[in-house]
């Protein structure tokens, strides 16, 4: 059952820290200053980027409310691969690559924190019903594309889930959908890695509450050079670092819908 939380009027939600530490601190500082109530992330603490223990001392002195990604449940199980749902082989050797790293770099006690986190959470935000969740409600690591997902899937999961609001994240791309019966749908973007745009920054989501809902999707500026240099230093592959310094992907391209993959460079 999902873990059943509070009424609150203003959040912030992200997903995808993909061990990008300086993002993550940049995320949290700018969250403060919109005085937010709570901050929430959506899973997938790993993957992709450096030094994968210096996130979890931000996400606890910064009272994250974090839920289990894909990359989480893999880390505290010790599966061998980060279960992201890649089909293609490109995909999965970059996946591998990662996940390994990630693997072998993660401290017991960290995995063992990640195996203890929610799928789900539930939440009033002024009068609407929140289901918050990493893929999908109904698999963990469902791929919700903008160009792909009718609206009558989101109202068959938000139905089955009983919400107003369905909050999700998984793909690396924010989006949002407002349904003709006033419910909602919001991917709510990942702050481990630019959204193929060919910008460096990082994105998350503000929810306020009212009559309307409102969600606004906010633009983060870190260190990316930093944390491309680490990268680097640490022996990751350089398409990585390309994607940090550059905001274009170069690897997970081969899952991207046609609609997604033409607004990249790649």
């Amino acid at each position: 059952m999902p873990e059943q939380l509070g009424e609150y009027r203003r959040i912030a939600v992200f997903g995808g820290v993909y061990n990008n530490w300086l993002a993550l601190e940049a995320t949290l500082a700018d969250a403060r200053r919109r005085d937010v109530e709570a901050v929430f992330c959506l899973g997938d603490m790993g993957g992709f980027g450096p030094h994968p223990d210096r996130v979890y001392p931000l996400l606890r002195q910064g009272g994250v409310l974090a839920l289990q990604g894909n990359y989480d449940e893999s880390l505290a199980s010790g599966r061998t691969d980060c279960g992201c749902g890649y089909t293609d082989p490109r995909d999965n050797h970059y996946a591998a690559i990662s996940y390994r790293y990630t693997f072998d770099r993660t401290a017991t006690d960290n995995k063992k924190w990640l195996g203890t986190l929610p799928r789900h959470r539930r939440l009033k935000l002024g009068p609407h019903r929140v289901l918050m969740c990493h893929g999908s409600p109904r698999v963990i690591n469902e791929f919700l594309w903008e160009s792909a997902t009718p609206n009558g899937l989101l109202r068959h999961l938000m139905d089955r889930a009983e919400a107003d609001v369905m909050l999700c994240t998984h793909t690396g791309i924010k989006w949002h959908r407002a349904l003709p019966d006033a419910r909602h749908a919001v991917n709510v973007g990942v702050i481990g890695r630019p959204e193929n745009d060919g910008r460096p920054n990082v994105w998350y989501t503000v929810l306020t509450a009212g009559p309307e809902l409102t969600v606004e999707f906010v633009p983060v500026a870190y260190d990316h050079e930093a944390l491309a240099s680490e990268m680097e230093r640490e022996g990751l592959p350089a398409e990585f670092a390309e994607t940090i310094r550059t905001g274009w992907w170069t690897t997970c391209l081969e899952n991207l819908p046609a609609r997604e993959r033409a607004r990249g460079k790649y």
